[in-house]
């Protein structure tokens, strides 16, 4: 990914890079695959019923991730309060994520990864929201 590239070379952020935040980044998008892909994946599943819970949170799961990291990679003007909470958010929906996935990791394989890509993304998240002090606006 080009997200350390495009975020130094932003003129506001001139060189002042949030490391913790550009991997959060990075781990949104990779999440962000790897749910849509489980949800396709359990949706090809014979026992698909039984996975409806499963492809439900996957695809939550990637829309949060998705958006997450599209807000943080917008550095014009600043809207930290917003920031934090999304990274919240999406550390929780990842959290949520990889406990459903955990249950059909066993049988499904696409499951494992999932939430282990889901685990990858909730520590980022919260690394991530260690580091922004928001100002009330």
């Amino acid at each position: 990914m080009h997200t350390m590239e495009m975020i130094d070379t932003h003129p506001e952020v001139q060189g002042g890079t949030n490391d913790a935040l550009i991997q959060c980044i990075e781990s949104c998008y990779d999440c962000t695959q790897a749910c849509v892909a489980c949800a396709d994946a359990c949706l090809a599943e014979d026992q698909v019923t039984q996975l409806r819970q499963c492809i439900r949170v996957d695809l939550d799961c990637a829309d949060v991730c998705a958006s997450t990291g599209r807000l943080a990679s917008r550095r014009t003007g600043s809207n930290e309060h917003l920031l934090k909470l999304m990274l919240e958010t999406c550390g929780e929906a990842c959290r949520l994520c990889a406990v459903e996935c955990e249950r059909h990791g066993d049988m499904h394989e696409h499951c494992r990864i999932c939430a282990e890509t889901c685990r990858r993304c909730e520590q980022a998240c919260v690394e991530a929201a260690d580091t922004i002090t928001p100002t009330r606006q």
